[in-house]
Parts: C-alpha cells; sequence; structure tokens
C-alpha cells in the first residue's frame, strides 16, 4: 500500500507541475513585461503552495519506496503543505473562483488542478497514505511560519509596487476598504490556517487508518513503549 501511494505522488507532483508550467507558459506569452510578470507569477499563494507540494510529494514518494515510515521532520513539513493546499482550495472557491485575476490569461485545465485537485489529492494523502507519524502539539505553531512571512512579503511589496496578487489584500480595491478590510481578511484567514493546520495536526496523532495496525503487529516491548510513549 505504502508503494501504491509513492507511485500516486509522483503523478500527482507531475501533474501538479505541468500545471503550473502550462500557465507560466500561456501567461508569459501574453505579458508586455516578462520581468515583472515573473515576479508577480510566483508572488501568488496558489503557486508557492502549489510547487512546495509538488516537492513534497517527490520526496515522500522517495520516502515510500525505501522506508516503512516517514521520519518526523518530513511528517510536518507534509503536515504544513497539507494545510497551505487546502487552504487555497477553500480560499479559491469561496473568494476567487468567479473573479478574474490581472495575470494574462487563465488556462482552466492549469487552474482546476492547482486550485481543486491538487489540494484535494493531498488532503486524501494525509488522510490515508500508511506512514506518518505524530506530530506533538508543541510543533503545530510552525504551520503559520509560512504564511506570515508571505503575508509581509506581499503588503511591503505591494506598497512599494502597487500590485498585490489577490484583490482582498489590495487597499485601493474598493474605496473605503483600506488596510482595515484586509486586516479582516488575513486574520480570517490566518485563523482558517491555525484551524485546518489543526485538523491535520490531530488526524496525525489518530489511530486511523493504519497506526493500530502497526502497533498491535510490532513486538510487546515495543507495543509497552509505544502505550507509554503515546
Amino acid at each position: 500500500m505504502r508503494r501504491a501511494f509513492g507511485v500516486l505522488r509522483v503523478v500527482a507532483a507531475a501533474g501538479i507541475i505541468a500545471a503550473i508550467v502550462g500557465q507560466f507558459a500561456k501567461s508569459l506569452s501574453l505579458v508586455p513585461d516578462p520581468a515583472v510578470f515573473v515576479v508577480n507569477f510566483f508572488s501568488f499563494f496558489t503557486i508557492l503552495s502549489n510547487g512546495v507540494a509538488a516537492v513534497v510529494l517527490l520526496v515522500g514518494a522517495a520516502y515510500a519506496f525505501r522506508r516503512a515510515s516517514d521520519p518526523p521532520f518530513f511528517d510536518l513539513v507534509r503536515a504544513c503543505a497539507t494545510t497551505y493546499m487546502a487552504t487555497t482550495l477553500v480560499v479559491f472557491n469561496l473568494l476567487l473562483r468567479d473573479l478574474a485575476l490581472d495575470q494574462a490569461a487563465t488556462v482552466p485545465w492549469s487552474n482546476e488542478i492547482l486550485h481543486v485537485w491538487a489540494p484535494l489529492y493531498l488532503l486524501v494523502d494525509w488522510v490515508l497514505a500508511p506512514g506518518r507519524g505524530r506530530i506533538p502539539w508543541n510543533r503545530f505553531w510552525w504551520i503559520a511560519a509560512f504564511p506570515v512571512a508571505w503575508v509581509v512579503y506581499t503588503m511591503i511589496r505591494g506598497a512599494i509596487v502597487g500590485w498585490y496578487p489577490y484583490p482582498f489584500l489590495d487597499p485601493e480595491v474598493s474605496p473605503g476598504v483600506g488596510y482595515d478590510g484586509v486586516t479582516v481578511y488575513v486574520i480570517a484567514i490566518a485563523a482558517f490556517i491555525l484551524l485546518v493546520g489543526a485538523g491535520v495536526v490531530g488526524i496525525s496523532r489518530t489511530a486511523w487508518p493504519y497506526r493500530r495496525a502497526e502497533v498491535e503487529a510490532a513486538p510487546a516491548g515495543d507495543r509497552a513503549m509505544t502505550s507509554a510513549v503515546g
């Protein structure tokens, strides 16, 4: 089963990479300033989170082919990637699905992979793939590190160049909204990221669907140690 998920991870990573490249190539062919476009393109949370997810899936595939379980540091990295992709899924479909972003023409199949199918696979992989470990709650806050850094970068750069990757981050997008409105969106999305992250960490600490079988199959001494630690 673990090797089967290794194959699925390679396929999913290939789909994500193809979607990013497809959208990048299409947009690059239409914009007047390629240099600015490249920076803007890789400033989207969707692109960054999917890029991280593709790398995590490929590393996870390598572990699936070579090891019976993932190392603890990778469990945390994978939890972060899953949280970010779940956030991409929800934010896009609730806030951005009907909005036209100023990133040249959207490639429909790429858009669906990056915003729907890849996030859904990350969630399924996290829940069902064997080999994940228990993530301590004291590491939960690391999940917020990347989104916080991204928001700080986005707001500082946006104030300088006058461009924001998403309308809800632009204080000038609607008269009267300003930074107060942006702050409300940021706080709401941050709370959602933490909520999803808590769910992801919580799933890692459950016995379903594989951990119980692994513990029962272990030698008696190992079972006693596992019970004591858990």
